[in-house]
């Protein structure tokens, strides 16, 4: 078969109703599970760890840890098996692939989610930046975001806490 032929019987099997997602969204996949002549749908939610390409071979891995084990599976994007992809949060990283999540417990094995951005409808119009300024200023003043602590802060600062009692101890 010439490639022209492979890459048009392989575009007909890819799926027009694909849903945008990145590695680090929380997303839902309801698959289609056969059990003897009954099917019905069960969603696996999930931390998307890794996405491959490769058109109608593309997979996502999702990792959730369930009653305290890991649990990744691989999905094929273009399946007929899903019957829908959900993005529950939108994760903000910096990486392709997340495989550090599975050495992670805990809250440490959290991603940090990524603050939405909201656009103007197509409707409606954007308002300058000079008018919306001040009138927000005027309304409250602009307060910095509190920062997140680390957890080498906080051991940071309890240190310190106790070589303080120790030295007060010590003048007594």
């Amino acid at each position: 078969m010439r490639p022209s032929a492979l890459e048009y019987v392989e575009s007909k099997q890819l799926r027009k109703d694909l849903v945008d997602f990145r590695t680090g969204d929380t997303v839902r996949v309801h698959w289609k599970v056969k059990e003897g002549e009954k099917e019905r749908v069960q969603p696996f939610e999930g931390v998307v760890i890794r996405k491959t390409k490769g058109a109608n071979r593309a997979t996502f891995t999702v990792r959730k840890v369930s009653y305290g084990v890991g649990v990744e599976r691989i999905f094929p994007l273009h399946s007929p098996r899903y019957e829908r992809i959900e993005v529950v949060s939108r994760g903000d990283v910096s990486r392709n692939r997340l495989f550090y999540l599975r050495d992670l417990k805990g809250k440490a094995s959290r991603v940090e989610t990524q603050e939405e951005v909201l656009e103007p409808q197509a409707g409606e119009a954007a308002a300058p930046a000079e008018k919306a300024a001040p009138a927000a200023a005027e309304s409250k003043p602009a307060q910095p975001a509190p920062k997140k602590e680390k957890a080498k802060d906080k051991a940071k600062e309890k240190a310190k806490g106790e070589k303080v009692a120790k030295a007060e101890k010590r003048a007594r």
